[in-house]
């Protein structure tokens, strides 16, 4: 193989290595692979389409949050995984959504059955990376689970678990509560002041 091409397979695998063994069809032209080349891989079956404008390497492990790395690179990279997916990719309750949570821009037009998305600006402060994915904090995730649910069981179980697993504390979630608006505010009040000690 020439040094070329050994350059390019490094400079992918180095990139997926980083994605759960996901790239873009744009990475990889960007990288060095034109659209007659990628089509080859594919075609091969060297590399697998997952979806449009998706690939992965065959070969690589599957892992707990590959689901969320294909979904926040399906948006370009733009999105952010939130609310119940967040929670259950960090085992906060008894999450298990069946469908994608993510937080987009307000400009974001992309959908996706498989997506619920949640338009907002989120500081960098707010996010991280979890095995590959751009991911909201344990602190946001608690957050935005108190503000876009009702059932206080569910969000009860999600705050012990932060709480519990020493993630979060129950003095900072206290003064995140006041971005929220006041009926949110109240409530992440009251189960925050019922969590376990």
């Amino acid at each position: 193989m020439p040094a070329d091409r050994q350059h390019l397979r490094r400079s992918l695998y180095r990139l997926a290595s980083s994605q759960a063994g996901y790239f873009t069809a744009a990475q990889a032209l960007e990288i060095g692979y034109s659209y007659q080349a990628q089509k080859y891989h594919v075609d091969y079956g060297n590399w697998e389409r997952v979806d449009r404008g998706i690939i992965r390497i065959p070969e690589w492990p599957i892992g707990l949050h590959d689901r969320l790395v294909r979904w926040v690179l399906w948006s370009k990279g733009r999105a952010v995984v939130s609310h119940e997916s967040a929670a259950s990719a960090y085992g906060l309750g008894v999450s298990n959504p069946s469908k994608v949570h993510l937080t987009v821009p307000p400009n974001f037009t992309m959908s996706n059955p498989n997506v619920v998305l949640c338009y907002r600006h989120l500081p960098d402060s707010d996010t991280c990376v979890l095995d590959g994915a751009a991911i909201t904090t344990v602190e946001r995730t608690v957050v935005d689970i108190i503000e876009s649910h009702v059932d206080e069981e569910f969000i009860q179980a999600i705050v012990d678990d932060a709480i519990d697993t020493g993630s979060v504390t129950r003095r900072r979630l206290m003064r995140r509560l006041e971005e929220l608006s006041n009926p949110s505010r109240i409530r992440g009040e009251r189960l925050l002041a019922g969590a376990s000690k």
